[in-house]
């Protein structure tokens, strides 16, 4: 489960220490992004060849524990 971590990379010289997937100038909440707004997994991909499958999970999981413990908002 933490090995998603290897894939998110927090350095301050990157988009202001935005989390972007390793190797990239992709962040983390673009992706997310991308997906709630409809997009699939396969259509992400396409539009970013430099993804893996493996770096959308890392995303997901990453956005996930970023949220676990946090309050509900409502809308």
């Amino acid at each position: 489960m933490e090995e998603f971590m290897d894939r998110i990379v927090i350095d301050h010289e990157i988009l202001g220490g935005k989390p972007v997937i390793r190797g990239t100038r992709i962040p983390i909440y673009l992706i997310i992004e991308l997906l709630g707004n409809g997009l699939t997994e396969k259509e992400v991909l396409r539009q970013y060849p430099t993804l893996k499958a493996e770096d959308i999970k890392a995303a997901l999981l990453y956005a996930s524990k970023c949220i676990e413990n946090e309050e509900t908002i409502t809308l």
